[in-house]
């Protein structure tokens, strides 16, 4: 058994999903990585023919299903211990999974959060205050005090992963995970991790409607079992 599964939801990340991959294949930890290509038209799925690693394991979808059923599926395949989520861009820094392993072992924790903006916000600025907002009004439905719920890694156990039964198909897969964490009232640790945001002519999906989308899924996983 591999001691981290990374799973790595793809759509349309031609320009990146290379890079990534070598970037997670150069991680010194016991890992297998399983990429999700989610229905992608640009190329990407060619390129992923051409990368061969030992512990690598692509799947795809023959349609863009959502974030969330790109996670669903990798899940379902994954055998490591751990598992956490993995943006296909380059945002985020994988040599911070030794950080969030060792955390979440030592501070003996059931879901580590790479949080972003512990040490300052930075990137683009309606994103910032969009994710403070969001955060927020998480916080007050949960009486929670935590500072990035939206971040991309989510680190758990595949044990405790399994318990959560999952269904979002879409970016509201980040609301699901840490909702149902809270109401399980399972322990929560935020790290500060590094991040490298993006811009939209980069190639950034998340648009304002995702913020509208991500208020009703809070008051939803509020009041849902």
């Amino acid at each position: 058994m591999p001691q981290l599964s990374i799973i790595v939801p793809v759509y349309n990340e031609a320009r990146t999903i290379r890079q990534i991959l070598e970037k997670i294949n150069s991680v010194d930890i016991d890992k297998e990585i399983i990429v999700v290509d989610d229905g992608s038209s640009d190329g990407t799925d060619k390129i992923l023919r051409d990368i061969n690693y030992s512990n690598l394991k692509i799947i795809h979808h023959s349609s863009n299903r959502g974030k969330g059923a790109a996670f669903l599926t990798g899940l379902a395949n994954a055998i490591g211990e751990f598992v956490i989520i993995q943006d296909a861009d380059l945002e985020y820094e994988p040599n911070d999974y030794l950080r969030l392993i060792t955390a979440i072992k030592e501070e003996k924790r059931d879901l580590v959060l790479g949080a972003r903006f512990q040490e300052g916000h930075h990137g683009l600025f309606m994103h910032r205050l969009g994710n403070r907002f969001l955060t927020s009004l998480l916080n007050l439905l949960f009486k929670s005090h935590l500072n990035d719920y939206l971040t991309c890694y989510k680190l758990a156990r595949k044990s405790t992963w399994d318990t959560l039964n999952l269904k979002a198909l879409r970016f509201d897969i980040d609301a699901e995970i840490v909702c149902k964490v809270l109401k399980k009232k399972l322990r929560i640790l935020e790290i500060p991790i590094a991040y490298y945001p993006r811009t939209y002519k980069a190639g950034k999906k998340i648009r304002w409607r995702d913020g509208l989308w991500a208020i009703f899924c809070l008051f939803k996983y509020r009041v849902l079992d």
